[in-house]
């Protein structure tokens, strides 16, 4: 009973982790989120500075408005409108960056940008000196629905900081926009996030060959369409082992499901014990597997090498055809590569405490990301020597990084036959190869790729 309990503790606050995180990663996607909760502050910052008052002759009377109320009233005016061109031009400059990085590079990056911390700090200044100056002219000169000559000068010089401070921020934001829709600032965003995925993967142990599903399994039908984002088979594994079953998951995260259709299974040791209810595993795997519309980087791994290689596919089309930015995205693939060779990849299979139940959770292989790398690559760019010999360096690099496996290596890093060759080749094929070197660790390669 202890232990029950126990577990059902470990699960609520698992849970709960699970759900901010969530609420944490819609409001670093949100561009709303930020300014709104400034323009608040700016209110309440705005009613505090009001209510201060300002002795003749003190350090506060030097950094007070020294103007008249008429002065005060056309200076909030002014900052006002202002501050609402200058969002205006702020947001149509982010509208053309999403269009350019959307056409020229990937769709799928146009979620980087929404995430960005420096337009989204940016607009939150602009809204919050918008709604402190406008609430401003609620008070300044006016008093019970009269003129007066007695207003906040204190709150007033607090516009005009906050007016310096939008010009500086027009400025960073220039210069953060040049900046952030360069190439080499998308790859290494990319890159950071991928790896970020990699390193927090949680672990678990690997086996090379999955349970199979058997006849006797339950099938858990999913509710809803759309992409797996976030699975976490630590919330699943104290109900499996309480009920002493297996509970496997059909789809790997980053895959597509649709309503209606089998999403996993829940099957019992033996075909004679008794059937699991499929309605309470079915609210359970739902809850613990969370579905949207979109694919996020928050465990998918394949989702950051995906937005590779669309920038690299995209710059070896015709309309482009600009070889070196392909060559650009395998070299950040091949930092990507060395961090995927050296952790276990593969389905994961947790046992529980009792050692009753076990959770079974797909996932991709060394080998998978590879081949679906070299094949876009292979498809794409085989025209191309210069690609070619990136991507031949970035296996390379990824090998040296590999654990010793005794097995063979794949037919694209695998070097031919030296004499097949003759000097007057036109690519220089031995050069290559000599550059490329002898591989001297393989690793396992399994002979099905995964299509993502």
């Amino acid at each position: 009973m202890k232990s029950t309990s126990s577990s059902d503790g470990f699960v609520r606050r698992v849970r709960l982790s699970v759900a901010w995180y969530a609420v944490k990663e819609y409001i670093n996607g949100a561009l709303w989120v930020l300014p709104s909760v400034a323009g608040m502050v700016a209110l309440a910052v705005g009613f505090a500075m009001s209510q201060v008052t300002v002795a003749p002759g003190s350090n506060l009377d030097r950094l007070a408005f020294q103007g008249t109320t008429d002065d005060a009233r056309t200076l909030l005016i002014t900052v006002s409108s202002t501050v609402v061109t200058v969002i205006a031009l702020v947001l149509g400059l982010t509208v053309v960056a999403l269009q350019l990085s959307s056409t020229q590079f990937s769709p799928r990056l146009l979620r980087n940008f929404l995430r960005d911390r420096g337009t989204q700090v940016v607009l939150s200044a602009f809204i919050a000196t918008f709604v402190y100056s406008a609430a401003g002219l609620f008070t300044v000169g006016l008093e019970a629905g009269a003129r007066t000559e007695d207003f906040p000068r204190l709150a007033v010089s607090g516009s005009i900081l906050l007016l310096f401070v939008s010009l500086g921020m027009v400025v960073y934001f220039a210069d953060h926009l040049a900046h952030s829709i360069q190439i080499d600032a998308i790859n290494r965003l990319i890159e950071r996030n991928t790896r970020r995925t990699i390193m927090q993967e949680e672990g678990g142990p690997i086996e090379k060959v999955p349970p199979e599903v058997p006849e006797w399994a339950v099938p858990l039908v999913g509710k809803n369409s759309g992409y797996i984002q976030t699975v976490h088979p630590q919330l699943l594994l104290p109900l499996a082992d309480e009920h002493g079953v297996t509970i496997g998951l059909r789809h790997r995260v980053g895959q597509h499901v649709v309503a209606g259709t089998v999403l996993g299974w829940v099957w019992t040791p033996a075909p004679d014990d008794p059937r699991p209810n499929a309605e309470s595993f079915e609210a359970a795997v739902l809850s613990d597997v969370r579905i949207g519309f979109e694919r996020t980087i928050e465990q998918d791994i394949g989702f950051g090498i995906r937005q590779h290689t669309d920038i690299a596919c995209k710059a070896l089309s015709p309309a482009v055809n600009d070889p070196y930015t392909a060559v650009q995205a395998l070299d950040h693939l091949s930092v990507v590569y060395c961090d995927l060779a050296v952790r276990p990849l593969g389905t994961k299979v947790l046992t529980g405490a009792a050692g009753k139940g076990r959770v079974v959770l797909p996932g991709g292989t060394f080998d998978d990301y590879v081949r679906f790398i070299t094949a876009a690559f292979g498809r794409y760019g085989s025209s191309d020597v210069i690609v070619m010999l990136a991507l031949l360096r970035s296996s390379k690099t990824a090998s040296r990084s590999c654990p010793p496996v005794q097995t063979a290596w794949p037919f694209w890093i695998r070097p031919p036959p030296q004499p097949s060759l003759t000097p007057n080749d036109p690519y220089h094929a031995p050069t290559i190869w000599s550059a490329f070197g002898q591989p001297s660790r393989p690793y396992a390669a399994r002979s099905t790729p995964v299509a993502r």
